[in-house]
């Protein structure tokens, strides 16, 4: 396979941020925090490319992510157990890891293929795993792309059981890689 050229890159949080980051909220996206971070984190890498949307070309987005969206999940999860209360549909939705790709794709104007992975080697933080990497080639090399958008996201587990833990070592992180053939 040929080898990638990273053209940007981003990440959640940022390691040069003075202090803590808030994820902007996300129009149309409710009960976690999985969707705003890989939406910002996309939107970092592009900007530092493109400056503002739409971006030209064909650019494919990839997303790699060991755990998903435990948030979504876990309101799924709750709702469905309780059998007295209606299940909301925004939950559905976000529930498709794709979602917040189209909410990307239709931002930015990419034209490339979406595609959604769980990487079978979950990388360090801050890392993309070599999985999507390899992906990324094929769809460049297939000729689908001029270019990839990969994002590796992982949701901070927040189990809430212990009334002292303040969280303080579990954040939600990200990284994208915005790349093209060498």
């Amino acid at each position: 396979m040929t080898a990638l050229r990273i053209l940007a890159e981003a990440a959640w949080p940022d390691p040069e941020a003075p202090g803590p980051e808030q994820l902007p909220p996300l129009p149309g996206f409710s009960a976690s925090s999985f969707n705003p971070l890989v939406a910002e984190t996309a939107e970092r890498c592009l900007r530092a490319r493109h400056g503002g949307a739409p971006a030209p070309g064909r650019t494919a987005l990839l997303l790699a992510s060991a755990s998903g969206d435990l948030a979504t999940a876990r309101a799924i999860e709750e709702a469905a157990a309780d059998t007295a209360r209606r299940m909301p549909p925004l939950l559905f939705f976000q529930s498709n890891p794709n979602a917040v790709l189209g909410h990307i794709a239709a931002r930015w104007g990419l034209t490339g293929p979406v595609v959604a992975i769980c990487p079978t080697q979950p990388p360090p933080p801050g890392r993309v795993p070599q999985d999507a990497l390899d992906l990324a080639e094929l769809l460049l090399a297939d000729g689908d792309a001029d270019q990839v958008l990969v994002i590796a996201a992982e949701q901070a587990e927040q189990t809430g059981e212990d009334p002292d833990d303040t969280g303080a070592e579990r954040v939600d992180r990200a990284v994208a890689l915005l790349v093209t053939t060498a």
